[in-house]
């Protein structure tokens, strides 16, 4: 079959699900893992804003995991990151997100835009022949699918294993099954799964999944039967773009509490021409040298005592500000800005003062989706996903919105001003943007560029 000589050529498989909550983040991982095992190359990517699952993906696959999203991160970009892929890769894997048809866009647009196969995960823990109607289901719902198979996942017995299989009305699409096994299920908290960063047996762990497919069908593919996934990828348009952070150095926060960063973001900074170092809110007494500050999200809340007794670091990030030299804030790395922070306990915890108030953990979840910041023509897209809610006299200096709604809206995400420091609950996808992000770093929001505010 001839192919455009743009175009790459590689086996890639998305795994979704009818529903979250089916195991898709484990299988993806086992998956990765077991191809990894064999020598293969593996990239990964997650459908949708996550921070969370690539920890274990890049454990497992051995590589830097990137977001794909048809609204957030862009066609081009998406188009861009798995044309890089195929380049290197023996296999790619797309982790889906929510379920097959779920949010707009879905993991059904993108498989269809770029032709992705489909791995269904299925948790059939409390059903039979259920099993091939929603493989059916899945299959037909939308023309333009291509079904490559269906995994049972919490399957009780082998005898249960044959009622799934002898479902389904393709008995081709069988896939195999996965026995129910609480070892499998990696482990969670509010915001999602623990960082396999935080786990001493977290490639334990993966191995033990991964060694949970070597018997099934899927587990058994090989470099010939990958084949059948094979996947044409377009190059994407060549993009230029300037170093308006040239010589400049950002110090970014990353640690157990601050730890949601996108690896895109990283490589938007240096493509910028900024240097990146890295410091670490609980451990280190200084800033390190340096023209700027990204303190991303993460799980202040969890270690406010550590946060709170760094006097030190306070202080060197309090010079800093007086220096006029600019601090960005995401969810995580606002709230430790604040005056206080009470937590899930009803502890209250007092923080570094950058910012005025005090931010309160809640039981449930206070703000979720997707969402954009539109400054002076310039569109920063991205999400938000906080369980705390912020008490300040601080005025928003604007709000973001969501992609349906308006930069006013309600729902949309304060971002607060104060002298150098701009801060807000909204995780920003640097790529979407980078002239606002090079604003971000080098400016800051309250200086408005005259050519941008004509």
């Amino acid at each position: 079959m001839n192919q455009p000589a743009s175009s790459i050529a590689c086996p890639a498989i998305l795994v979704a699900a009818p529903a979250s909550g089916q195991g898709k983040t484990t299988v993806t991982a086992a998956l990765a893992r077991l191809h990894a095992r064999q020598g293969r190359r593996v990239r990964v990517f997650k459908c949708g804003p996550d921070f969370l699952d690539p920890f274990w993906h890049t454990l497992a696959s051995g590589a830097p995991v990137h977001q794909l999203d048809l609204w957030m991160t862009g066609e081009a970009d998406c188009r861009a990151r798995l044309h890089a892929a195929a380049q290197e890769a023996d296999l790619i894997i797309v982790e889906g997100v929510m379920g097959l048809f779920d949010g707009e866009p879905s993991a059904a647009d993108l498989a269809q835009r770029f032709g992705l196969p489909i791995l269904a995960v299925v948790d059939a823990s409390s059903m039979a022949g259920t099993f091939g109607a929603l493989a059916y289901g899945l299959q037909h719902y939308r023309e333009g699918l291509r079904l490559a198979g269906v995994l049972a996942n919490r399957v009780a017995s082998e005898r249960h294993a044959d009622m799934l299989q002898g479902s389904l009305r393709e008995p081709d699409q069988w896939l195999g099954a996965l026995m129910r096994n609480p070892a499998l299920t990696l482990p969670e908290r509010h915001l999602g799964l623990v960082a396999a960063t935080e786990l001493s047996d977290a490639m334990e762990r993966l191995d033990a999944a991964a060694d949970a497919l070597v018997d099934t069908p899927l587990g058994r593919m090989g470099t010939a039967e990958l084949q059948r996934w094979i996947v044409n990828f377009p190059a994407a348009d060549a993009v230029s773009r300037s170093q308006p952070l040239l010589g400049k150095t950002v110090a970014v926060a990353m640690d157990k509490a601050f730890c949601f960063i996108y690896a895109a973001n990283i490589e938007c900074l240096q493509a910028l021409g900024a240097l990146v170092t890295y410091f670490s809110p609980l451990a280190d007494r200084a800033l390190p040298a340096c023209d700027a500050v990204w303190l991303p999200g993460g799980y202040p809340e969890l270690h406010a005592e550590r946060l709170s007794a760094n006097y030190a670091l306070r202080d060197s990030l309090r010079a800093h500000v007086a220096q006029g030299k600019p601090v960005w804030a995401e969810c995580g790395g606002m709230m430790v800005l604040f005056d206080e922070l009470v937590d899930k306990d009803g502890q209250r915890h007092i923080m570094w003062g950058l910012l005025p108030g005090k931010v309160t953990m809640q039981k449930r979840l206070a703000g979720l989706g997707s969402q954009q910041l539109l400054i002076d023509g310039e569109q920063l897209r991205g999400h938000t996903f906080h369980y705390s809610t912020s008490d300040t006299p601080l005025l928003p200096l604007v709000r973001t919105s969501r992609p349906e709604g308006n930069a006013t809206a309600q729902d949309g995400e304060a971002v607060y001003v104060q002298s150098s420091v701009g801060a807000s609950y909204f995780h920003a996808w640097f790529p979407s943007s980078p002239a606002l992000v090079a604003r971000l770093f080098s400016q800051g929001l309250q200086r408005v560029p005259q050519e941008l505010s004509a």
